[in-house]
């Protein structure tokens, strides 16, 4: 297993939207986090809050290129970000322990905190694909050229792992500086990633490792 630090490369926030970033999601031109009760759009070149929609906003957020998926408790919200409408919900598997959002190969990839799991589930039912199983705390999911990678926090230690989905094999580690913990992971599609901060309020990007 390749190990490593991680190279923080930019901190946005805290934000007055909320004191936690509960998820977190890219979309190609801002980065999306939930905060509890509102999704808020960031310019993650400026660092300014430039959209935000009121909606209930717990855990994980993902983007699917047309619409945002929103864990609110135990369900996950299909919304339209041009217009906030919540189009639609199914069952979130972990029944109200969720944490981590991801959309890849056409579905929804749900973390699991205390359970340790990731599920890949049908977008439209909710139906469970397929389960993988974590050797830590699961609180954020992105995936990033056929790359798995998850957010692991756990007491006083956070980091960023690459996981085999076919093995569950941790294939690489790269560990947060102490007292910086990740509550949502989203990769930008290339060199970086997106860390929710959890009760601190900020967003952080790191560089992905080569």
């Amino acid at each position: 297993m390749k190990q490593s630090k991680a190279e923080i490369l930019r901190e946005y926030g805290p934000f007055p939207a909320g004191s936690r970033v509960n998820g977190i999601t890219y979309d190609g031109e801002h980065v999306w986090f939930a905060s509890g009760d509102k999704l808020s759009a960031l310019d993650p070149t400026t660092g300014e809050v430039v959209d935000s929609i009121d909606v209930a906003s717990h855990a994980g957020t993902a983007f699917d290129g047309r619409y945002l998926f929103q864990i609110a408790e135990d369900r996950i919200q299909k919304i339209d970000p041009k217009t906030g409408e919540v189009l639609s919900m199914i069952p979130a598997p972990g029944n109200g322990g969720d944490s981590g959002l991801a959309w890849a190969e056409g579905t929804l990839w749900v973390g699991q905190y205390q359970a340790r799991k990731i599920h890949q589930i049908d977008p439209e039912t909710g139906t469970i694909l397929r389960t993988i199983e974590s050797s830590r705390f699961v609180t954020g999911v992105t995936w990033v050229d056929g790359e798995l990678w998850h957010a692991s926090w756990d007491g006083e230690e956070s980091d960023v792992r690459r996981v085999d989905p076919e093995t569950e094999k941790i294939l690489e580690r790269v560990t947060m500086p102490a007292g910086f913990f990740v509550s949502g992971l989203e990769s930008d599609g290339g060199d970086q990633f997106f860390c929710g901060g959890g009760n601190s309020g900020k967003i952080r990007a790191i560089r992905r490792p080569k």
